[in-house]
């Protein structure tokens, strides 16, 4: 017997969208840090390539309905590769197929890289978009939204962190965080990457600065030596810190475990991992006791996945947020509000303020807490406006 297929896939496309912003990502440039003639910078503090714009990669999925699928994907640097994956390989592949079967589709197009190593990078970033547009639009045919589909919504609201204090010294960032209390929110968290002051001077201004009650966090973007950030981090412990975040590399599995042993308070990790086969070793290893997904890597499918393998082993997620301009942010609340275990999700303020915008629905965040968009699929969509930055 034939497949029924509900809204057969006709066209996938893409657009790069880079909105000029007066601040780069992370605050001011620092001495020796240069935009170069491609818009991007180099962060001296952890020697990371970031672009001068607020920068993505939008999907656009259509059925044979004329209902149409929106995605975003991880775009900040070289997007026109993930494009490129998208409009020469995935795209054509999926064409006919029932956008209802996204998790079918996902494990199909992992797959089909797969004897040449394409497990992770730009590949999975161009699946993780395409998977975002397929679960929109099967929640647009069910008119439902994509926490109905996940098993069903749990929480209306999520509580935000704070992410980042993007001023050049560390009473300009005091004063910003407790600007950020004043509206209402309850976790602040800093970077190291640019904590010219001293990391640990930093965190004893923040605590004073912002009292007892709050909660502080640290982003250590993988600068450290496993022994090094154990160093540090218990030298950040009598300040009350709620978590410390990827301390050492990305690949150092062995250097994570020894960090996570050797502190006292929570390790974060995963924003750069894009499948639960990347997660598994390090939930095995007990890596982190908090996971962070970010769903421009990582798509519904594999984030919900992961999500779920997190609380069977007990731990918390608090995703990640990235630059984007709200579609892929939304995704990312319709899959945490399925989750039981989502004490905060991140909130790039400097990102996410600016650039709502330039999506419909309801989606916010006000007084510590995201709303998230009630609407069907994942609940926004592009603003027209948006292709005025089509780069």
């Amino acid at each position: 017997m034939g497949q029924n297929i509900v809204d057969a896939i006709v066209s996938v496309e893409t657009f790069i969208i880079s909105i000029p912003r007066e601040v780069p990502y992370l605050g001011p440039l620092k001495q020796g840090e240069v935009i170069n003639e491609r818009g991007y910078l180099v962060r001296k503090g952890n020697r990371t390539i970031y672009p001068s714009t607020d920068m993505t990669l939008l999907v656009k999925v259509s059925g044979e309905s004329g209902r149409v699928g929106w995605g975003e994907c991880y775009g900040i640097v070289a997007p026109e590769a993930t494009k490129a994956i998208i409009d020469d390989v995935v795209g054509p592949v999926i064409l006919g197929r029932d956008p209802g079967d996204a998790v079918v589709i996902h494990e199909d197009l992992y797959d089909l890289m797969r004897v040449r190593g394409f497990f992770g990078g730009y590949y999975l970033d161009a699946l993780a978009g395409v998977d975002i547009a397929l679960w929109d639009l099967t929640g647009k045919n069910l008119g439902v939204p994509v926490s109905t589909l996940l098993g069903g919504r749990r929480h209306d609201r999520l509580p935000a962190y704070v992410s980042g204090l993007p001023r050049a010294t560390i009473k300009e960032r005091c004063d910003l965080a407790v600007e950020w209390i004043g509206k209402g929110y309850k976790g602040i968290k800093f970077a190291a990457a640019v904590s010219d002051e001293g990391i640990v001077n930093e965190m004893a201004a923040l605590r004073e600065a912002v009292g007892p009650d709050i909660d502080l966090m640290v982003d250590l973007h993988w600068k450290f030596e496993a022994a090094e950030a154990i160093r540090l981090v218990r030298r950040l412990e009598p300040y009350n810190l709620y978590f410390a975040e990827a301390p050492c590399q990305p690949e150092n599995l062995e250097g994570q475990v020894r960090v996570a042993r050797g502190i006292g308070v929570p390790l974060a990790l995963g924003e750069e991992l894009r499948t639960a086969y990347e997660y598994r070793p390090r939930f095995e290893a007990r890596a982190m006791s908090i996971v962070q997904p970010e769903i421009g890597h990582s798509g519904i499918s594999e984030f919900i996945q992961i999500g779920r393998m997190a609380q069977a082993f007990h731990m918390n997620v608090i995703p990640h947020a990235s630059i984007s301009i709200g579609i892929f942010m939304a995704a990312s609340l319709q899959a945490a509000s399925a989750l039981q275990n989502v004490p905060y999700h991140e909130y790039q303020h400097s990102v996410f303020d600016r650039n709502l915008d330039f999506v419909t629905g309801d989606m916010g965040c006000r007084e510590g807490c995201y709303t998230v968009p009630t609407g069907v699929g994942i609940g926004v969509e592009p603003h027209e406006r948006i292709f005025e930055y089509v780069k």
